[in-house]
Order: structure tokens, then sequence, then C-alpha cells
């Protein structure tokens, strides 16, 4: 145990976020440079080394939580790394996006504020990426095997380490001109830098993995040519479908799908745009989402110089404690202010957009509302309530309903699809085609980072035992596994 006394002799203390006024002006992530460090021994020190750590189970990876904890109280950055590596390939990734369903389960939390894991975690990484300690693990010897991954997210990134350590050759395919996925272009530069993807990029290479950008499996390459061509392949391609909104004047100009927005603002930070073809700059901006996804929306416009930024969300305003029937250490709908809702804008929750209002020229100006009460689990609009908001740029940020129908891929594979749209897998993560496995959003539907890359190390393995009848790979989750909620 790190200090048996330090859940005693210390309060939580967080990452520093930069001043408001002075990360608007600019893309680079929201918290001042070197700020955890000092404290951040202090803070590992609160974990109390449980009996039965239940962080383990509010995490997906199974991550060693106690163990890099004690490293990180005794400043041994090379062994808390070491721990932290050996159940999560990206933690910077996941030290930065993860919503840390492990500190709901926290132990401390229960009845004080929990430890703070995930600083802890991005301070171990970003440690050992300072001293060098992070390398590429190239395979002993090949196995004569070669894989296709498709998709380059953190499921693919995840599988496709783990099989080219285990001595396969893979080959990651990404319909985008750059390897991330939705961490190259679903997140904002101010909420990780993509300096983070690139030095791992260059690690997995120096491993062995190659990748193909541009190359998207069901339009350029057809699915069955592509399983004749490897030994196994794995689907990683996301959950990509978005939920529209069909409602009156959904088809004026100026109203986008997040991830037909937010895309386009990292491609600037990326140089390929001078500004970006949709921007928010000067315009009355409506989010329809009140997720992470939304929020994100929320922070790229007030960069772009939102003249206003109004956040919707359809269900009520969450409470700021855990609801009764939301005990520990299940992850509890609480009120969530991000660092996007620090810098402005409105929130209003209870409420559903009824339709649009467009001007002469086919664009949208305003949006229709109406309050909703919720009548046996479904909302009912509440007379007299209606109301229109100005809105020059509307982002529909409600979710994902599946992977991509359209280019091809799940028809050319002949694959079956589950009740809810998502590829259908055995234990293994195998599909119902020999040989081809599913991992990530595309099997498990839209979830959260941590997921993704414990099913990526999950079908590893399942494609490791295909390939070679067995397999040392950590198979972190069972494709049944679910989020400890409730």
């Amino acid at each position: 145990m790190a200090d048996p006394k330090g859940f005693l002799n210390h309060g939580r203390e967080v990452a520093q976020t930069r001043p408001v006024g002075e990360r608007v002006q600019d893309w680079n992530e929201v918290y001042v440079p070197g700020s955890l460090l000092p404290i951040i021994s202090k803070q590992a020190s609160r974990c109390m080394d449980c009996g039965i750590p239940f962080c383990h189970n509010g995490c997906p990876l199974g991550n060693l939580i106690p163990e890099w904890n004690d490293y990180a109280y005794r400043e041994d950055w090379s062994a808390a790394s070491e721990r932290l590596h050996a159940t999560n390939n990206f933690p910077e990734f996941t030290g930065r996006l993860c919503p840390a369903p492990c500190e709901s389960a926290c132990v401390l939390g229960i009845n004080q504020p929990a430890v703070t894991i995930k600083n802890v975690e991005v301070s171990i990484i970003d440690k050992a990426w300072d001293a060098n300690d992070v390398k590429p693990q190239a395979p002993e010897r090949l196995s004569g095997k070669t894989v296709a991954v498709i998709g380059s997210g953190p499921a693919g990134l995840a599988a496709a380490q783990q099989l080219t350590r285990a001595g396969h050759t893979v080959a990651v395919y990404e319909r985008a001109d750059r390897i991330g996925g939705l961490l190259r272009y679903g997140i904002p530069e101010f909420k990780m830098e993509k300096r983070h993807i690139n030095r791992r990029i260059e690690q997995m290479r120096a491993e062995g993995t190659k990748f193909r950008t541009g190359v998207e499996i069901g339009r350029d390459i057809d699915a069955a040519k592509l399983r004749r061509r490897y030994d196994a392949v794995v689907i990683a391609a996301g959950s990509t479908t978005a939920r529209d909104l069909p409602v009156p004047g959904r088809e004026l100009k100026g109203i986008y799908q997040a991830m037909e927005y937010l895309p386009l603002a990292n491609k600037v930070q990326e140089g390929d745009y001078v500004t970006t073809p949709v921007s928010a700059e000067g315009k009355h901006v409506v989010v329809i989402g009140g997720g992470d996804t939304g929020a994100d929306c929320v922070g790229t416009a007030h960069r772009q110089g939102a003249a206003s930024v109004t956040q919707l969300e359809i269900m009520p305003k969450p409470g700021e404690d855990r609801a009764p029937h939301q005990p520990w250490p299940t992850f509890p709908m609480l009120y969530k202010v991000t660092s996007a809702h620090e810098e402005g804008g409105e929130r209003v929750y209870a409420v559903n957009t009824t339709h649009f209002e467009g001007d002469e020229d086919g664009h949208v100006q305003a949006l229709h509302l109406v309050e909703v009460e919720f009548i046996e689990g479904r909302p009912t609009p509440k007379p007299g309530t209606e109301r229109k908001i100005p809105a020059q740029l509307v982002t529909l940020a409600m979710g994902f309903t599946g992977t991509d129908r359209e280019n091809g891929l799940v028809d050319q594979f002949a694959l079956e699809l589950d009740e809810r749209g998502n590829v259908a897998r055995d234990g293994e993560f195998q599909t119902n085609v020999p040989g081809v496995f599913v991992a990530g959003d595309a099997g498990r539907g839209q979830s959260l980072i941590v997921w993704a890359i414990a099913e990526g190390r999950s079908a590893a393995r399942g494609v490791d035992r295909f390939l070679t009848g067995a397999s040392d790979l950590p198979a972190p989750i069972r494709p049944t596994d679910r989020a400890l909620t409730v």
C-alpha cells in the first residue's frame, strides 16, 4: 500500500486547466502543461489498495490500478509504465478521453471524492514518453500468417498491435487519409493533441504493422477478395451511421451531423485547410445532443468565434449526486461540466426539436422546440411551452445506430447482424464467416474508448487462436460483457 493514511491526509486535486480566455484562442489541450506532476504522488497515495479493488470492475481493461498507483506514489515511473501497459495499449488516449468509470467504482468514492485514477494514468504515460521508456516491441519470430484489420480507431489499433507482437503480419486499412479513426477526426485537438496518435503509429510501424490509408473496404476493395488475400480479418469499422432528426426543415442548409462538422475543424489543425469550410464564426449555434460529442461541438464552436452556443438535450437534467437507483459502484448519470461547458454557452434540458425555420435562400435561421415530460418512459410535449431560438448553424450529436451498410462491407462478407444492427459474433469475437472477426463499436455498438481497446485486445486473442490453435494473448472481456451500470 502506497501510504496507509494517504486518503486521510490528502484531498482530491485534479489537473489544472488554462484560463478560458486563453484556451479558446487556440486548439492546444486545455490543461496547464506539467501541472500534474507536482501533485500526482500525493494523489496516488490516496489509493487504499483495497482487498477487492472495484476499480477493476469499473474498467473493462482490468487495469492494475492499485499497483501503478503505488509505483507512482514512489515515483518509480518505469515500473508504473510497465504495469500500465500490461493491460492497456494506449493509456495516453484513455487518460485524456475516458470518462473514468474506474473512478465511479473506486471504494474511496463511497464516502469521499474518488482517487484521481485518470490523472495518475496520464501522468505515468506522459512521464514514460518523456523518459523514452515507450519502445517498439517487435516479435521475436514471425508466424507466417497474415491479418487485415479494417478500421484504425482504438479497437483496430489495439487488435493490430497485439497481433503484430504475436508474430503475425498485420495490415491496417483506413478509409480516411490519416490513421486514427474517430481519435483523429472525431476528437477535437483541445481534448487530445494528435501528436499522441502520431507517435503511437510510429511505434507500431517500428514493430512491423503496415498501414493503408485512403482505402475503403467494400468500395475500393471487395470484402470477399480481401478475405481470400489474408488468413484472417478483423472488422473494427466503428458504429458510424449517425442518428438523424427527421423533422420539417431538416433539409435546410447549415444543418450537419456532428461527424460532418468536427472533422473539418481537425483538418484545419492538420494543415489541410486554412479555414474550415463549415465555421461557427459569428453565428448562433445550436447543438442537439447532450453527450460528449455534443460537448466537442460546443468547444469547437467557441474556438471558431460563435455568437452564441446552445446545447439541447431531450432528457431531464441529471442531479449532481448519485441517485438512489444508481448506487456505488455503478456508473452514475450525473450533471457533468466539461471543459467546453466551462467556456460558455447555454444548456437546455427536457426539450424536443419540432422543426427548423429557414430564410429565402434555404439556410436555417431558427429552431422551434417544445418542453417535454416523460410519461411511461416516453417524452411527451408540454402544451404551451413551444418557443423558437436563433440557429444559423446546427449540429446533430444524437449518437449512432450501427455500422456502415452503404459501403458494401457487410453484404460482401455476408455478415449476420444482431437485433441492434451490430455485426454478430460468437464468444471468440468471430462472425458467422470463418476467419472474420469483429471488435469495437461495429460489434458492441456505440461505446467508450476503454471498451474499444478491451474489445480489440480480446478479438486479437480470438484471431491468434484461430490462426495457431492456442494463444497467450490476454482477453479482458467477452462479447457479452456490459458496463457496470444499472
